[in-house]
C-alpha cells in the first residue's frame, strides 16, 4: 500500500524503474549507474522523486543519506551524512570525530586572526584589523562570499594577510594536519569519508548519497564530487556507492562529459496529460470536467497535481467557477474551517516550525501542534531540515488569495509575525554583545524574518530599516549582504510591490557588478548622490599593517587596540611596499528606475559614506578617503567618529594642521574617545611638539590603559624627550597588551638595541619575526645588533633578507654595507 501511494504521488515509472534496477546491475557491468542526476524546472516533482529514490534504495538494503540546501558547506554535507548515517545504525565513528575537530580548529583559527591580527581595547575586533583578518581568512579561502575583500584589498594584500595568518595557525595548532583541517578541510575530511564508506560497505549492499537542490550546493559541491567520482585523490571508494544529485540545471559537460557511460541524466518535464490523468485516476479523481479544470489549472506541474488529487472533487459542479485557482480548489473540499484557516496561515512565512506555525494560525500551543502535524502531512509542505516550507508554486497563490481576499487580515497576520519575530530576535540579544550578533545565523534568521514579515505589513518604517541593516551586513560580507537584498525582493513579490522588487533587483545587480561597494554607491545614488570611482592608489602608499585601518566599517565605535591605525607617515619600513594598487572596474550598469519613495536618513548617508571612506583607505588611497568622510560631514558635521577618522587620514598625508582641528573637536564632542586622543598626540609629535603629544596620549591611555597602539607611540614621545626608562616601559606594557604585535615586539628590541642591551633586544627581534615572517624592519634591526655584537655572518643574512623584502630599504643597505667593510676589512 506504501509503494502504491508514493507511485501516486510522483507518477515517474520509468524513471523509478530505471534507478531501481540499477541494483540489479553488478557495479562491474557496464549498464550499471554510479551517478543519476535529475534536473527540470521548479515544481516538476525532483525533490519527490529523490526522496521516491530513497525509498527504493532502503527497499534494497542501501544506507542512505539525504542532503539538500540546508548543508552550505562540505564539512557541513558530511556532518548531514554522519549523522543520518548513525540513525540507521551505522556510525562513521573517525569521520565523526575529525569533523569535530575540524569545527574546533575552525573556530580557533577565526579567533586567532581576529584576536591576533585586530584586538581592540574591550576584545573586540577593531576596525582595520577586521580587514586585515579578513583578507587573510579570503586569502586561505575561508570566507565565503569573498568578493568584497577581493576588491578592495589588492593581491599583496591578501597575500599579507594569508601568510600571517598561516604563521599564527602553524603556531597555534598542534601539526600540519590540523592547519590543513582549516585552510583546506576537504582535503583532510574526504579520505577520511572513503575509508569510512570503505568500512561499512562491507555490512550493507549498497550506499546511496542524495543530494538535492543541487542548483544551490552544487556551486561548492561539483567539483569536490567530480574529484570523489572520478579520481583517487582522496582513495578510492568502494564500488557500491551511488550518488543521486538533482537540481533546476542539467549536469556541467565540461566537468561531467567523460563521464557520461557511468552516468545516467534524468531530465523531468511536466506530466503529459495521460501521465496526469493517471495521476488523478488512481487517486479517485476521473469526472470529466474536473480532470480537465485540473490539468488547465497545474500544466502538468506534479506539485499541483498531488494537490488537487488529495482533495478528491465530487463532481462537475464544482469546477464551474472560471476564477477557480488551485489553491481554492484544494480549500474548497476540505470541510474543517480551522484546517482551511492553517493551510492558508501556514503560507504567511517563509519556513515553517511549530513556534511559528503558532503564531501565524492564532492559536494556542495545543491546537498549533494538532494542526501542524496535519499541515506536515500536505502534498506541498516540503520538509527543509526540520522545518516545513510551501512549495513556491503553491504558496504564491495562496499568498495572493489573502491579499486580495482581506487586505486588513493579510497586515495583521504579518505584523502579528513580525513582533513574534522581533520577540524571539530580542531574546537572543539579552547580555550580549551587540558586535557579535552578525556572526550568529539564528540572530540574522530572526532579524530577517522580522523585516521580511514588516515589509509584507506595509510597515512605513520597514523599507529604511532594511536598508540600515543593509549596510551592516555589508561590513560582514558579500553573502549576508545577499540574503538582506533577498528580504527586500521576497517581501516585494509576495506582497505584491512593485517598487521593493525592481529596488531588490538593483541591489543584486550593483552586488553581482560591484560587490558590497556596489551596493553601497547604488544606494548613494538613489539618495541622490552620484558615486565616484575609487581612483588608484597613492604612489609609495605603506603597506597596510596587521591590524590597519581604523574602526570596523559599520560597528559601533570603538576605541581601537594595538595596530588598529593606518600606516603613519615615516612607517613605512613595515615590509615592502606594495605594488601600486589598480582600481577595479566600476562603471556600474542601472538597474531600473531610481526609487522615489524612499528617504534615507543622513545618518545612514554618513555612514555609508564612511565605509567608503575604510575601502579607499585600505587601497591606501586616502586623499578619496578624506573627500568621503567630508560628505560624511556634511551631513552629520557633529559626528565624533566621523572627525576622527578624518583626523586620523590627515595625518599621513602631511596635512597636520587640519588633522589637529579635526582631532580637537572629536575630542571636545567625545572627551571618552581614546581613539582621538591618540591620534591627536601622533599628530602633535609630528609636528614636533612632543610635550603636547604626552599629554594627548597620556589622556588616551588614561581612558585605555592596554591600549598599545597609544603605548608604542607614547614610547616614541618618551625617546624624543630623551627618556629611555619611559620609552622602554611604555614598550613593555605594549607587548604586554598585545603579545600578538610584531610591531610592538620590533620598536621594544629598537629600545634595549638603543640601550646597549642587544641580547635582550635579538629576543625581541626574533618574536617580532616569528609573529610576522615578512617584517623587513625587524630583520633590518636584528641585523644591526648582530653586528654590535660581532656576529658578522648573521648581521649579513638578516640585512640581505630585509633588502630582498624592501630593494628600496636604504637604512638597511647602509648597514649591510658597513657588515661588509668589516667583515672585508
Amino acid at each position: 500500500m506504501r509503494r502504491r501511494t508514493r507511485a501516486g504521488l510522483v507518477a515517474r515509472s520509468a524513471e523509478r524503474e530505471l534507478f531501481r534496477r540499477n541494483f540489479d546491475t553488478s557495479p562491474d557491468d557496464g549498464r550499471h549507474r554510479f551517478l543519476f542526476h535529475v534536473h527540470g524546472t521548479a515544481g516538476v516533482g525532483k525533490t519527490r522523486l529523490v526522496r521516491e529514490f530513497e525509498h527504493l534504495a532502503r527497499e534494497q538494503g542501501a544506507l542512505t543519506a539525504y542532503v539538500d540546501e540546508t548543508s552550505g558547506s562540505v564539512p557541513e554535507v558530511l556532518d548531514a551524512v554522519c549523522r543520518q548515517f548513525a540513525a540507521q545504525g551505522h556510525r562513521l565513528k573517525d569521520l565523526e570525530r575529525t569533523l569535530a575537530t575540524h569545527r574546533e580548529r575552525r573556530h580557533e583559527a577565526e579567533t586567532a586572526a581576529l584576536a591576533a591580527l585586530a584586538p581592540a581595547p574591550d576584545g573586540a575586533p577593531s576596525a582595520g584589523g577586521m580587514a586585515l583578518a579578513r583578507a587573510g581568512l579570503a586569502g586561505l579561502g575561508l570566507v565565503p562570499g569573498v568578493a568584497p575583500f577581493t576588491a578592495v584589498l589588492d593581491p599583496e594584500q591578501l597575500a599579507h594577510g594569508a601568510d600571517r595568518l598561516r604563521s599564527v595557525l602553524a603556531a597555534r595548532f598542534r601539526s600540519h594536519e590540523d592547519v590543513r583541517l582549516v585552510l583546506d578541510p576537504a582535503s583532510v575530511l574526504t579520505p577520511v569519508l572513503a575509508d569510512e564508506l570503505n568500512a561499512v560497505a562491507s555490512d550493507v549492499p549498497w550506499i546511496v548519497l542524495l543530494l538535492d537542490t543541487y542548483e544551490r550546493t552544487g556551486p561548492f559541491l561539483d567539483t569536490w564530487l567530480h574529484d570523489l567520482l572520478t579520481t583517487d585523490r582522496h582513495g578510492a571508494l568502494p564500488d557500491t556507492v551511488v550518488v543521486v544529485t538533482a537540481g533546476q540545471h542539467p549536469a556541467d559537460p565540461a566537468r561531467w562529459g567523460t563521464f557520461a557511460d557511468f552516468m545516467t541524466s534524468l531530465p523531468l518535464q511536466p506530466f503529459t496529460e495521460a501521465e496526469a490523468r493517471g495521476l488523478l485516476a488512481e487517486r479517485g479523481v476521473t469526472a470529466e470536467p474536473v480532470v480537465a479544470e485540473a490539468l488547465r489549472l497545474t500544466g502538468g506541474l506534479p506539485v499541483l497535481l498531488s494537490t488537487i488529487a488529495g482533495t478528491r472533487p465530487a463532481g462537475p459542479e464544482d469546477v464551474t467557477d472560471p476564477s477557480a485557482t488551485a489553491v481554492e480548489r484544494f480549500l474548497k473540499w476540505e470541510q474543517d474551517p480551522g484546517r482551511r484557516f492553517a493551510a492558508l496561515a501556514g503560507a504567511l512565512p517563509r519556513l515553517l516550525d511549530v513556534d511559528v506555525f503558532a503564531v501565524a494560525a492564532n492559536c494556542d500551543r495545543d491546537r498549533a501542534e494538532e494542526l501542524y502535524t496535519w499541515v506536515e502531512t500536505l502534498p506541498f509542505a516540503d520538509r527543509l531540515g526540520g522545518r516545513l516550507r510551501y512549495h513556491d508554486i503553491v504558496r504564491a497563490p495562496m499568498l495572493r488569495l489573502q491579499r486580495g481576499r482581506s487586505p486588513r487580515c493579510w497586515a495583521d497576520g504579518h505584523g502579528r509575525l513580525a513582533r513574534a519575530f522581533r520577540r524571539w530576535r530580542e531574546q537572543t540579544e539579552s547580555g550580549r554583545d551587540t558586535g557579535t550578533l552578525w556572526l550568529d545565523e539564528t540572530w540574522c534568521e530572526l532579524r530577517l524574518g522580522e523585516l521580511y514579515h514588516r515589509l509584507c505589513a506595509d510597515d512605513p518604517t520597514a523599507v529604511p530599516d532594511t536598508l540600515q541593516d543593509l549596510v551592516e551586513a555589508c561590513d560582514q560580507g558579500e553573502a549576508l549582504a545577499g540574503r538582506w537584498i533577498r528580504v527586500l525582493e521576497d517581501a516585494g513579490r509576495d506582497a505584491g510591490v512593485l517598487d521593493a522588487v525592481a529596488w531588490g533587483g538593483q541591489l543584486a545587480g550593483a552586488l553581482a557588478a560591484g560587490g558590497t561597494e556596489g551596493v553601497l554607491d547604488t544606494v548613494l545614488t538613489w539618495a541622490g548622490a552620484p558615486p565616484t570611482s575609487p581612483g588608484p592608489a597613492q604612489p609609495g602608499a605603506g603597506p597596510v599593517q596587521p591590524g590597519a585601518g581604523p574602526v570596523q566599517p559599520g560597528a559601533a565605535y570603538r576605541p581601537v587596540g594595538a595596530g588598529s591605525r593606518p600606516v603613519p607617515a615615516g612607517d613605512t619600513d613595515y615590509g615592502a611596499p606594495p605594488r601600486q594598487t589598480q582600481a577595479w572596474p566600476r562603471s556600474l550598469p542601472v538597474y531600473g528606475a531610481i526609487p522615489s519613495r524612499i528617504t534615507l536618513p543622513a545618518p545612514l548617508l554618513a555612514r555609508i559614506h564612511r565605509d567608503r571612506a575604510l575601502a579607499h583607505a585600505a587601497r591606501h588611497n586616502r586623499p578619496a578617503a578624506v573627500v568621503e568622510l567630508g560628505h560624511a560631514l556634511a551631513l552629520t558635521p557633529d559626528d565624533p567618529r566621523t572627525l576622527a577618522l578624518r583626523g586620523e587620514y590627515l595625518r599621513p598625508l602631511g596635512r597636520h594642521a587640519e588633522a589637529v582641528a579635526d582631532l580637537e573637536r572629536a575630542t571636545a564632542l567625545d572627551p571618552a574617545d581614546a581613539y582621538a586622543w591618540a591620534s591627536l598626540g601622533t599628530v602633535h609629535l609630528a609636528l614636533g611638539r612632543p610635550e603636547e603629544a604626552r599629554t594627548a596620549l597620556d589622556r588616551a591611555l588614561a581612558l585605555e590603559p592596554d591600549y598599545a597602539w597609544a603605548l608604542v607611540r607614547r614610547a616614541r614621545v618618551a625617546r624624543e624627550l630623551g627618556d629611555p626608562e619611559g620609552r622602554l616601559a611604555a614598550l613593555d606594557r605594549a607587548v604586554a597588551a598585545d603579545p600578538g604585535s610584531a610591531w610592538a615586539h620590533c620598536e621594544r628590541g629598537d629600545a634595549l638595541h638603543a640601550a646597549g642591551r642587544d641580547r635582550e633586544a635579538l629576543d625581541a627581534y626574533d618574536r617580532a619575526l616569528a609573529l610576522d615572517p615578512g617584517y623587513a624592519s625587524a630583520y633590518a634591526s636584528r641585523g644591526a645588533a648582530h653586528h654590535r655584537l660581532g656576529h658578522l655572518d648573521e648581521a649579513l643574512a638578516d640585512l640581505e633578507r630585509a633588502l630582498e623584502l624592501n630593494p628600496s630599504y636604504a637604512w638597511a643597505r647602509e648597514r649591510r654595507d658597513g657588515v661588509l667593510q668589516d667583515r672585508d676589512g
